[in-house]
């Protein structure tokens, strides 16, 4: 690795941690069937073919169902099987190419002659001896699929089935073994041993729906080592009429499987992506109307007809990817059509490590570009990331049918930018701390030697309003409020002042920071603020105050500080309280009748300063008679004692509980007070404490 983007890695910003999961993230996609990532991979298969389904372009095969109008018309399944030779022998009049059937028959046919005539034997002897001398349904059958080019479908199964005869053409390997690397099956499912035998081609139906829904499908598995194709692969066989199938292996995987002219690449198993198109029902013909002759035999001749089960009551429907349930011949069907157009998906060998390569370069890009940009410059160039990795998984899937899991490099990049974005904030907070405290111990030094500290403080102190709104002798609210700067200035604030008769303005802030910049910038924001308020149209709410005043105080900001500030403004009639907050401490509301206070809910904006353009919203609250809300900065829930404890909103919160016998505003601003200095006792006080309480009488005067 080059020596300056190790440097660049091992670096602050939270790049370790960021690299260190980007780590763990290349080595869990070494095993890409884990459950979250598999799902995650076969969830974004889903969408591809959901979104751009297969456009049906071929109609190599022509689906015979056993459908409901065949039902009704012939009677309940299982027919008779001189009906499903009648049903081959009409499919066969019309000349296909070959004729898959997706139906089991491994019992002898109830219906056979034999069988009625030992029903029959007690009312007429007769009869049941002329009906035993008659041929099987089953014979009748075999006769016919062995004139017919028919290829049966089996069913593989997990254990062995004893006395059954494995059937199947005959496979020419090139290259090693591809038994290791197929699905195998213990024996197969197969039709009555007549019908077996009399058929000319034998293809396996199973299926391994992944969750439910078939994705892939075996093109040849081992069947107790007998390699044995598809039924899809079988009437394509009997259709060439060739005697066998080509397999290519290595000592690694399946690579593909071939009859005749045709090669079909397949995936390391001996499966392919089916590419699945939505149901189409002119895939379709009645089986009664073909025995009846009522099908144009242009629509058979020389197609393959697959002959299966699509009545409701016959269970054989199955889930693919685009969200359909379709009869189980149709997938069939389907493949047929994707090996005809080419249109089969496929993922290639080199196909993993794209997606690693993709992941690696996109955490890379993050872990080195994160921290050097703006916070909103990171967060657009992430979304550019994941939207390109998106755009490419489909640009593959559309153009070159590859299937491209480009969900689990976006799950990393996502990973990356969460700890990088916190490492970087981190950081950027520790970093800004230790440079506000280093400015604000230089300056209060200066400040100290030239005597200016004790001016800022009668100024600062002469800016705030009266700690009582008695001034104002209106019996529906009282107020108390009080500040103490942790230094001889500071940076917290209160104001309160009416807007009109029966409004009532009041706010809290806090400037990042102490000293002498910090009551600098709370002067100048109070100032910015009182005037935004002022300027309030009637009908306006404290929103539109608060994104004011950021885009005033924002305006002129060399040294980058920001304030927190919690504003309101209150309907003395109606006890309606508008309100802003704009990342300060929620306050907390006394109820009369209830002892514990309850934390204010609703949304907090950004500091003002922070974002410039910031959309802040007004919030409604009704205060009832008698409800007094507790404001307050973090002075009071950081204050600290000499073991290192904070005070801590639970104690704030037990102190207004036990005073919540009176929600007079002197008392809990006294008893708050009294709590915290009894807490800190005589360690030095590290942040301003100001505290502000409201009480809502009524609307009466």
């Amino acid at each position: 690795m080059p020596r300056g983007l190790l440097r660049a890695l091992t670096g602050g910003h939270g790049r370790p941690l960021a690299a260190s999961l980007l780590a763990l993230m290349m080595v869990l996609s070494l095993y890409p069937d884990l459950p979250p990532m598999a799902q995650v991979r076969m969830a974004l298969f889903d969408g591809y073919q959901k979104a751009l389904p297969r456009k049906r372009t071929s109609a190599p095969a022509v689906i015979v169902a056993i459908d409901e109008k065949s039902l009704q018309d012939l009677g309940q399944w299982p027919w008779p099987r001189t009906t499903v030779a009648e049903i081959i022998d009409a499919i066969a009049s019309n000349g296909p190419a070959a004729i898959g059937v997706d139906v089991l028959m491994p019992e002898l046919d109830r219906m056979s002659p034999a069988s009625i005539a030992g029903l029959v034997e007690r009312m007429d002897t007769r009869l049941a001896r002329r009906l035993a001398q008659l041929p099987s349904n089953d014979s009748v059958l075999a006769a016919t699929l062995r004139r017919s080019p028919v290829a049966l479908g089996i069913a593989g199964v997990e254990h062995s089935q004893p006395g059954a005869r494995p059937r199947s053409a005959p496979f020419r390997v090139k290259g090693s073994d591809p038994a290791p690397h197929l699905r195998h099956f213990a024996g197969t499912l197969r039709s009555l041993e007549m019908l077996d035998a009399a058929a000319p081609g034998h293809g396996l139906l199973s299926v391994d729906p992944s969750g439910g829904v078939v994705r892939r499908v075996p093109l040849l598995a081992s069947v107790d080592g007998v390699l044995t194709p598809a039924l899809s692969m079988e009437v394509l066989r009997l259709a060439l009429g060739l005697p066998g199938f080509v397999v290519a292996a290595d000592a690694d995987r399946v690579e593909g499987m071939g009859v005749g002219e045709v090669f079909v690449p397949t995936n390391a198993d001996g499966t392919v992506w089916v590419h699945f198109g939505p149901h189409d029902e002119d895939r379709f013909v009645s089986a009664v109307d073909v025995l009846q002759g009522r099908v144009d035999p242009e629509q058979l001749r020389d197609k393959i007809a697959l002959v299966g089960a699509t009545g409701l009551g016959l269970l054989d429907y199955q889930t693919i990817p685009t969200g359909e349930r379709i009869p189980g011949i149709e997938i069939h069907a389907q493949i047929l059509e994707g090996i005809f157009e080419g249109s089969l998906l496929q993922r290639p060998l080199f196909m993993e490590k794209l997606e690693r390569l993709m992941m690696l370069a996109g955490g890379l890009v993050l872990i080195l570009a994160v921290p050097v940009v703006k916070p909103r410059a990171a967060a657009l160039m992430f979304a550019v990331l994941v939207a390109s990795l998106m755009a490419a998984g489909f640009a593959l899937y559309q153009w070159k049918l590859m299937l491209a899991d480009v969900a689990w490099p976006a799950v990393a990049c996502l990973v990356v930018f969460g700890a990088m974005l916190t490492g970087t904030l981190a950081e950027a907070d520790r970093q800004r701390r230790a440079l506000r405290q280093a400015l604000q111990t230089e300056r209060e030094e200066a400040a100290k030697a030239a005597g200016e500290l004790e001016a800022a403080q009668r100024i600062q102190m002469g800016m705030l309003p009266p700690s009582s709104a008695k001034f104002y002798r209106d019996a529906r609210f009282s107020l108390q409020a009080l500040i103490e700067p942790a230094k001889s200035v500071g940076g917290d604030l209160y104001d309160f002042f009416k807007l009109d008769d029966d409004r009532l303005f009041f706010m809290v802030g806090d400037v990042a920071g102490k000293g002498l910049p910090a009551s600098i910038f709370m002067a100048v924001s109070k100032a910015l603020y009182k005037s935004a308020a002022l300027r309030l149209e009637h009908g306006a709410d404290i929103g539109g105050v608060m994104r004011a005043a950021n885009r005033e105080i924002a305006r002129d900001n060399p040294e980058m500080l920001f304030v927190t500030v919690f504003a309101g403004i209150l309907d003395l009639g109606s006890g309606e309280l508008s309100w802003c907050n704009a990342g300060h401490d929620a306050p907390l509301c006394l109820r009369p009748g209830r002892r514990e206070p309850v934390r204010m809910a609703g949304e907090a904006g950004p500091p003002l300063c922070v974002i410039e353009h910031f959309e802040y919203a007004a919030q409604r609250y009704r205060l009832q008679p008698g409800e007094a809300l507790c404001l307050f900065t973090d002075g009071v829930t950081e204050a600290m004692n000499a073991a290192g404890e904070l005070y801590g909103r639970q104690r704030l919160a037990g102190v207004l509980e036990s005073a919540a016998g009176s929600t007079d505003a002197v008392q809990l601003v006294n008893a708050i007070r009294d709590d915290v200095r009894s807490f800190v006792r005589d360690t030095e006080r590290s942040d301003d404490l100001t505290i502000l309480v409201l009480r809502w009488n009524g609307g009466l005067r």
